[in-house]
């Protein structure tokens, strides 16, 4: 199967991140993934302003936004006109999702949502025939570099199954291992947000880090 590969731009280096974006681009990167985090919904600070419009301006692929903050709809607006394409929000997040999932339509982008390891699909399942992606987290969100959570198999599997009723294609955020990769690719997961598990700081090439995931 296909595969979407994802970096985490939270574990880029920012010492040189033009170069980050050109070396991943020239690697063959399918979407960049920019984390953007309140410190209220999760107990941390992502990327800044200045870094998603830096890279929107630069990157030649893709740059979707994982919105980890309170009140997502009110800042729908202003991550489309910096050029972000595809837009998760969390469900948990919003009074009213299904409003805020059409503001990201009205604003030029894709709409998805981002689900949570304690969060039930059955929950989000009114929400699923107005996504074009739907992200599940395999670790809490807010932090990278955490343990997978294995009891989201379980999850992932639901979805797939009913991926194909509403057209929708799965995403995987966290722990995301070479072998996990593998597995979950076969089962029917299309993307993959690439950090320290796979890609980052792993002393090789992102080209031949890339290539060997894409030939899972």
């Amino acid at each position: 199967m296909e595969k979407l590969l994802c970096p985490s731009m939270m574990c880029a280096n920012y010492g040189n991140l033009s170069e980050e974006v050109e070396k991943l681009e020239k690697a063959g990167a399918d979407i960049f993934h920019i984390d953007i985090m309140d410190g209220q919904f999760v107990p941390n600070f992502g990327m800044g302003l200045q870094d998603v419009e830096f890279i929107c301006k630069k990157a030649t692929i893709p740059v979707d936004a994982h919105l980890m903050i309170e009140n997502p709809g009110s800042y729908v607006e202003k991550f489309a006109k910096m050029g972000i394409k595809i837009i998760y929000i969390h469900p948990e997040s919003d009074v009213h999702p299904t409003r805020t999932l059409q503001s990201i339509i009205d604003a030029g982008a894709t709409p998805g949502i981002a689900i949570n390891p304690g969060t039930a699909v059955a929950t989000i399942k009114p929400l699923l025939p107005f996504v074009k992606y739907v992200m599940v987290m395999s670790v809490n969100p807010g932090f990278a570099g955490q343990k997978y959570i294995s009891s989201v198999d379980e999850k992932i599997k639901e979805l797939i199954e009913l991926k194909e009723k509403y057209g929708y294609e799965v995403m995987l955020d966290g722990a995301c291992s070479p072998e996990r990769v593998e597995t979950l690719s076969k089962m029917g997961v299309k993307g993959f947000i690439l950090g320290t598990s796979a890609l980052f700081g792993k002393g090789k090439p992102y080209k031949e880090l890339l290539d060997g995931l894409r030939a899972l």
